[in-house]
């Protein structure tokens, strides 16, 4: 009788443990919120080169994971890093 509680007791305390960790656990879409969105990204630093290559992977992703705002919000960025690679690359600067 008492394993049998025991391990009624075990799989009790187990299954609140994983619906706890499953409460916090950040719903994975597919999507980068730290480029979308600026959201989830406070200890996240990239080149240029970086965000650029980030950029281009996501947007190939599509309509399968993004909206069409979406996709225009990523394009915009990505003229925007490539237009700041581009002045940084210009001779006398």
């Amino acid at each position: 009788m008492k394993k049998i509680l025991l391990a009624l007791l075990t799989v009790v305390a187990m299954t609140a443990t994983s619906m706890a960790f499953a409460a916090n656990a950040p719903v994975n879409s597919g999507k980068d919120e730290c480029l979308l969105a600026s959201k989830g990204c406070k200890d996240q630093v990239d080149s240029i080169q970086q965000k650029i290559k980030k950029l281009n992977t996501e947007i190939k992703k599509g309509k399968k994971v993004y909206s069409a705002e979406d996709l225009k919000k990523l394009q915009q960025k990505l003229k925007e890093a490539d237009d700041i690679l581009n002045s940084l690359e210009k001779p006398g600067r």
